[in-house]
This record gives C-alpha cells, structure tokens and sequence, in this order.
C-alpha cells in the first residue's frame, strides 16, 4: 500500500505545481506529505470552485491537479463541463470513488461506486482507475504522467 509520501512524491515528479482539494476521506491522508512538498495545495470550499480555480491556474501557465471525491465531482459537474469542453482546457482530475472497495467485495450499499465511472464517461472525460491499497510507486507515477502528459481534460478514478 502506498503511503502519502509515495504519494505526493509521484505527484511532484508529474510535474504538477498545484493541488487543488477537498481534503476528505483518502485524500485528506496527503495533508501532512503536502507540507513539506514543493506542492502548493490550495483548499477550496466546493468542487466546482476547484475546477474554476485550476481553470484559472491553467489560464496563468501553472499545472494544476483538482483532487476531489466523487460526490463532489457529482456537484461540478457543469463547471467541469464548462472547462473542458467550453473553454477546452486541460483539466487534470484525481476522483476518489468513495466506498469502492468495500463495493467490489460486497460490503457497501454506497452508490458512489455505481455513478462514478458513468459520469466521468458522460462528461468524456478519458480515465483511469487506481487503487492505491493495490498499485505500486511505479504504477502509480506511470498514470500521473499520463494524466499530466494528456493533452485533453481527464481524470483518475482513485479508488477508497
């Protein structure tokens, strides 16, 4: 299991300059990474506020990432379909899919799991997932860089 270190490392090496974030559940564990990183996290209120500040980030020559959960990302939706496909920026995406663990092995009736996916792919968004209780530090940098190398708006599915 990678740990927020790995974590925010792999970031790094993406050559991301910014996380822009709700820090809950998973992705609230890279806090304490994030404040030795040369990240600069900015904490935001709501998720379409996030897509707007990386909008903006994007517009200024920066490399920001919007890491979120995937209620959240439910919420942006119009702003992230204003971003991508409106304004046609590249918008890269971490989704932490809440409870997707516990519904591959039959345990949640939460469903995050279920609309996740489904929403990324009506928004076009291309993706991919990891998880990180199963990936590797190389698998891990592996899709960061793709992520961060797409010349279009897409995202990872984070499983939690």
């Amino acid at each position: 299991m990678l740990d927020p270190s790995d974590i925010v490392s792999a970031l790094e090496a993406a050559g991301f300059t910014h996380l822009v974030w709700i820090p809950d559940s998973h992705l609230g564990t890279w806090e304490p990474a994030l404040r030795s990183s040369r990240l600069a996290p900015i904490r935001v209120c709501r998720e379409g506020e996030a897509v707007a500040i990386a909008a903006g980030l994007l517009l200024g020559g920066a490399k920001p990432l919007v890491a979120i959960q995937c209620t959240g990302f439910f919420e942006a939706g119009d702003a992230v379909r204003n971003v991508a496909h409106d304004m046609k920026l590249s918008l890269k995406l971490i989704i932490g899919v809440r409870s997707e663990r516990a519904a591959r092995a039959g345990k949640s009736g939460d469903n995050c799991p279920k609309f996740a996916e489904k929403l990324v792919q009506a928004w076009e968004l291309p993706h991919t997932r990891f998880d990180p209780a199963e990936g590797d530090a190389t698998q891990l940098v592996t899709a960061l860089n793709t992520l961060a190398m797409s010349v279009t708006a897409s995202a990872i599915l984070w499983a939690e």
